[in-house]
């Protein structure tokens, strides 16, 4: 059974990733020749070209108006979404995993409705469920495997207990420690990496809006030079959010860009300093170079700093994204993942896995187009939503009447 999965995920994954490669091969392939062409340009003089370049655009609430439509549409669309005040983000974030929820729960009523007994017919249907939910192979075989740990263990005979041990479970394999957001208590460069179309701009217009209305010191940096209005779209989110935005012209050095940030940063005494980047894959090696160069610039420039490098993914994507991470993880350092778009999909599972198989936390995840949508990522609440219909009664709670 799980050789069958193995082989059928193995290469639903290659094809995904495969149709990713050449869906960004041309972009990737002109931004080569951009990022190529412009390094030769500046060469060793990046830092004395910084004064001539620099464009330091401070927030400006009449700049918005000056910003293209198509833009202001792209960029801030949850101005026409309706407010729903009176819901928490817990309840959005139930309401957003509804079709995750649906297919879990229609799919687990019918595994344990049908067994009498624990047997390996059992255990090979709750492996398919698994999967099927998007949880991954790695992340089922561990699951399934702590399951006929605690049976045995503990004698269990009802069907139906298994269900409660199996949301326990994928709780532990959740946690996410309180350090993994010591970086907000001190100075600190967030570098935003990821491919194209996964949120990124919008990602660090939502922390920037959210990290000024608590107090901190904000300002942003538009390196990613590339992307066609991709500069605009982040001023656009600077003016709402009323912070500070470092930017040059399009096709500048990403390069000579952070420094002038960092620079800035330095100067201004701020706290929180959001480095948007083009969009780029992992086997590109000029692009994974540039991202290298970058990262050498913050550390020398604001060496007591702390450089904290999210790579967001499209939870949408289902298995892909945990691909992609893992891709990335393979070529450079990763602290956190910034889990995107998981409203109204049915691959919310995915979360579970990308936090069970890599050893990088996902800190954040978005439920909506609303400012407040991306909050940090809550393992406990996460599950809870995803089985919001089911029994979530602790191992103590099962286990004892068995045991007695």
């Amino acid at each position: 059974m799980f050789d069958f999965f193995k082989k059928k995920k193995n290469e639903e994954v290659t094809e995904e990733v495969e149709e990713t490669l050449q869906d960004e091969q041309v972009t990737d392939e002109e931004q080569d020749t951009v990022v190529t062409a412009t390094e030769q340009k500046t060469g060793e003089n990046t830092v004395d070209a910084l004064e001539e370049t620099e464009n330091i655009v401070p927030a400006d609430e009449s700049a918005e108006d000056n910003v293209s439509e198509d833009i202001q549409t792209e960029a801030v669309a949850e101005d026409d979404v309706p407010v729903e005040k009176e819901k928490g983000f817990f309840a959005r974030l139930k309401e957003g995993l509804t079709k995750t929820r649906n297919s879990i729960n229609e799919s687990f009523n019918q595994l344990f409705s049908g067994f009498s007994s624990i047997d390996e017919d059992f255990y090979d249907e709750l492996e398919e469920t698994l999967i099927m939910a998007d949880l991954g192979l790695d992340t089922t075989e561990r699951i399934i495997d702590n399951l006929k740990d605690m049976v045995k263990k503990n004698h269990i005979k009802e069907v139906e207990a298994c269900r409660e041990l199996v949301i326990n479970i994928i709780k532990e394999q959740m946690l996410v420690e309180d350090s993994a957001y010591d970086f907000e208590n001190q100075k600190t460069v967030m570098l935003i990496i990821g491919v194209n179309g996964v949120g990124k701009t919008t990602s660090i217009g939502k922390l920037a809006a959210q990290y000024k209305n608590r107090g901190k010191r904000v300002m942003m940096c538009a390196a990613d030079t590339f992307r066609a209005a991709a500069i605009d779209q982040l001023k656009t989110w600077a003016n709402r959010a009323g912070v500070e935005i470092i930017s040059q012209q399009e096709g500048s050095d990403p390069a000579a860009v952070t420094f002038d940030a960092v620079k800035a940063a330095v100067a201004r005494d701020v706290d929180i300093l959001l480095v948007d980047t083009a969009g780029r894959l992992h086997n590109k090696k000029n692009l994974m170079d540039e991202l290298a160069k970058m990262k050498r610039i913050i550390e020398k420039e604001d060496p007591d700093a702390h450089l904290e490098t999210l790579i967001v993914l499209d939870g949408s994507t289902g298995q892909n994204a945990l691909e992609q991470a893992r891709q990335f993880s393979n070529v450079t350092k990763i602290d956190g993942i910034i889990l995107t778009k998981l409203d109204g999909t049915a691959k919310g599972g995915i979360a579970i896995a990308i936090q069970s198989e890599l050893s990088v936390p996902v800190k954040y995840i978005g439920v909506g187009e609303h400012i407040d949508d991306l909050q940090k990522f809550d393992p406990e609440s996460y599950v809870n939503a995803l089985f919001a219909d089911m029994d979530t009664r602790s191992d103590v709670e099962i286990l004892i009447p068995d045991e007695r």
